[in-house]
């Protein structure tokens, strides 16, 4: 018995049993003939023409895709020569600024537009009225007016300056007499005497005296 002829369904009650199939396959449509059947030929195309229009496309889609592959493996080695020649993303990036930058410098429309400018610039400099406010300038800047209040400023300056360095100094001399005075003097042996009072004595039990305590220290007596 020939086993494509067997049900192999093992839950089948016709299981081991020979099954006939010559119905069922001969039900099944044909690849092709569906094709033929669902896209009806153009008018005026013969099916031999069109065989070989199919040929040539499935040779264009296979060629189609053999340049997708060697595509890709270019790019991976481009990506990794890059790597390797310290080529990072940024500075691709900085690259391709700096090129789009000097192709714009170059174009026509910057090169007019830069001519242009100039053109402006120049009529603008040669212009009546800039020539007139020009005059104006320097006439302002080389009058006696103008002169003088450089002059006065100059010297408000210099006195301002002086006027603080006296200051400072008679500050200073009056700090000194101050300190040279006897008031401060007294004032500063007032403050001695209030930190005798407040300190104590200090070290291995001997009295401090007084900064005013002139009187000497007397022994202790035997005993």
């Amino acid at each position: 018995m020939d086993p494509a002829s067997q049900d192999i369904n093992l839950n089948s009650p016709n299981k081991g049993l020979g099954v006939d199939h010559s119905d069922s396959l001969s039900d099944v449509p044909v690849e092709g003939a569906v094709g033929n059947s669902a896209s009806p030929l153009p008018p005026g195309l013969t099916e031999e023409e069109a065989e070989e229009l199919r040929t040539e496309l499935t040779k264009v889609e296979e060629e189609i895709n053999t340049l997708r592959q060697v595509l890709s493996a270019k790019e991976r080695h481009a990506t990794e020569l890059k790597r390797k020649l310290g080529l990072s993303p940024l500075n691709e990036l900085r690259q391709n600024l700096t090129k789009s930058w000097q192709d714009v410098q170059t174009s026509n429309a910057y090169v007019r537009t830069t001519e242009k400018l100039g053109e402006w610039n120049e009529r603008v400099t040669r212009s009546d009225l800039y020539l007139s406010a020009s005059a104006t300038l320097d006439d302002i800047t080389h009058s006696e007016a103008y002169k003088k209040t450089q002059e006065t400023l100059s010297q408000a300056g210099q006195k301002t300056s002086a006027a603080l360095t006296t200051v400072g100094t008679a500050i200073s001399k009056r700090l000194g007499d101050m300190r040279n005075s006897a008031t401060f003097k007294s004032f500063e042996d007032k403050m001695g005497n209030l930190k005798y009072k407040v300190v104590g004595p200090r070290g291995n039990g001997d009295a401090v005296s007084s900064p005013t305590d002139t009187t000497p220290n007397q022994e202790n007596p035997p005993f």
